[in-house]
Order: structure tokens, then C-alpha cells, then sequence
């Protein structure tokens, strides 16, 4: 009959450590993914910016050498990413292979102009910016005209300065719930064996040496639970590095590897607190109280 029940409180223990591992585990791994879209939230705002393109059309009369000058000044400018000098024939080419028909049979003559196509640092990809520098452009007499998506610049801007603030508001709303759904899993496994605590506490233990197994006890699990978050983090980041190669979200491997130990200590500070409060409130409590 006792050996029944010492396997009854057994599997019952089992089952109180494993649950407070997965709500550890699912807690971090969504903070840690929550983590990852914070740090990378910039370089995927970043990436949509840089899709902007300026054009610059050039006039019929532009010379070879004057072109090759405005290249060479836009290469080395501090705002450009990259420069793409597009022919009117290769610019026909490919309106032809977009509407699938060939509009200089209709037309008789190549209507589309020279042009170069300039690709912003995201950091300038701003209305005031983009203002700016087609000003400065405009004073070259063989440019013949400036076009860029101004409304998508702003739309883009506003958007960017609105999804930032509340990934931080969800972030730390996140990070508050992340720590009281793991001080209510420890609280309950702790709340398991108030009798035990209060009955070493009778019998003369001290607050320390009563403390210290479920302090060591719960860091463990904690541990394990951190483990499981960061390889499911590690999976998830890997898949997003193959589905999405240009966002390049391995770039920074201190950053990551930073996230990654944060996550972990945190695993371990959460449940090395709430065990600490948890004993230390039923350490504190009468043997009355205890039934309720």
C-alpha cells in the first residue's frame, strides 16, 4: 500500500515539474521571439525603405561623359545604396516583357528617356531628404525630371514610427505577463509542499537551509525550460534566415547570441525570485493558515 502511493506522489511529482517546465519554455520562447522581432524590427523597416527608388531622367542631348560624372557623384554620395543606369532601349524591353506587347509598333519610335535609378540608405528615405536632394539634382541641365513615390514615403515613415512604438508597449506588456505566469507555475508547485516547509520549520530548520533545495530545485527547471526555449528560437531563426535571405537576420551573431543569454538568465532570475517570495510567504504564514 505505501509502495502505491510512494509511486502515486512520485508521478504526481513528475507531472508538477514537467508542467512548470513547458510553462517556463513557451513563456520564454515567445519573449525570445518577441526579442527577435524587437531587434530586427529596424532592419526589416529598413529593407522596405530601401525599395524606394528615386528616378532620374536624363535629357536625349545628355553627353556620355556627363552621365558617367552624375554615376560616379551619385556612387559616392553618403544617401545612395546603389545606382542603376537604365537605357531607353533596355527601359522598352522591359515594358515590352510587362504588358507583353511591343508599344513602338504602335508608336513608330522609342518614347521613354535615359535614365539612372537610385536606391537610398534607409536612414534617408525621408520626405525632407528625398526634397533635398532632388533640388540639388535639378539644378544639372541635362536631367530632365525627378520622380519618386512621396505618398508611400510618408505612408511608410508614419507607419514604421507607429508599429515601433507599440512593439515596445507589447513588449514590455509581454514581459510583465512572461513573469507572473511563471511565479503562478512555481507558486503552485511550492504551494504543493507548504506542509513539508512548515513542518522542517517546526522541527527547528532555518528559513535558509528550508529554502535552499526549492531555490535550487526550481533554477534547475528553470534551466531546462530556458534549454527548450532557445532551440525552439533557434529554429525559428534559422527558418526565417532561409525564407527570408535578404532581411540577412544572422548578421549580427553578438546580437543574437546576446538575446539568446538574456533569455536564458532571465529563465533562471524569474523562477530563483518566485521560489524565493513563494517559500518565504508560506515560511511566514501560521499552521492555520495553511489549510486555506
Amino acid at each position: 500500500m505505501s509502495s502505491s502511493f510512494d509511486r502515486y506522489q512520485k508521478r504526481k511529482l513528475i507531472s508538477s515539474y514537467f508542467s512548470v517546465v513547458i510553462s517556463i519554455a513557451l513563456v520564454l520562447f515567445l519573449l525570445g521571439c518577441l526579442g527577435l522581432l524587437v531587434l530586427n524590427a529596424k532592419k526589416v523597416a529598413d529593407h522596405f525603405k530601401e525599395q524606394v527608388v528615386v528616378t532620374i531622367y536624363l535629357n536625349d542631348s545628355a553627353k556620355e561623359v556627363e552621365v558617367k560624372q552624375l554615376e560616379k557623384s551619385l556612387a559616392m554620395a553618403e544617401y545612395t545604396k546603389s545606382t542603376e543606369y537604365v537605357s531607353k532601349e533596355a527601359a522598352a524591353e522591359s515594358m515590352k516583357a510587362e504588358t507583353g506587347e511591343d508599344f513602338m509598333d504602335f508608336v513608330g519610335y522609342n518614347p521613354l528617356q535615359n535614365s539612372i535609378d537610385v536606391h537610398l540608405k534607409a536612414d534617408f528615405v525621408t520626405t525632407e531628404t528625398l526634397a533635398s536632394i532632388t533640388e540639388e539634382l535639378s539644378t544639372k541641365k541635362f536631367i530632365e525630371e525627378i520622380r519618386y513615390d512621396n505618398d508611400l514615403v510618408e505612408l511608410m515613415n508614419d507607419n514604421v514610427k507607429k508599429i515601433t512604438f507599440w512593439v515596445l508597449v507589447i513588449s514590455a506588456i509581454f514581459t510583465l505577463i512572461a513573469v507572473l505566469l511563471i511565479n503562478s507555475s512555481i507558486r503552485l508547485a511550492v504551494y504543493s509542499k507548504r506542509f513539508i516547509i512548515k513542518t522542517m520549520q517546526m522541527v527547528g530548520a532555518t528559513k535558509t537551509f528550508i529554502r535552499r533545495p526549492f531555490v535550487y530545485k526550481s533554477v534547475q527547471l528553470g534551466v531546462i525550460g530556458a534549454i527548450i526555449a532557445l532551440i525552439g528560437m533557434g529554429i525559428v531563426l534559422y527558418y526565417l534566415n532561409e525564407t527570408f535571405v535578404e532581411l540577412q537576420l544572422l548578421s549580427n551573431p553578438i546580437l543574437i547570441g546576446g538575446l539568446f543569454l538574456a533569455i536564458f538568465l532571465l529563465g533562471i532570475l524569474i523562477t530563483w525570485i518566485s521560489t524565493f517570495i513563494a517559500t518565504q510567504r508560506f515560511l511566514n504564514l501560521k499552521t492555520d493558515a495553511l489549510y486555506y
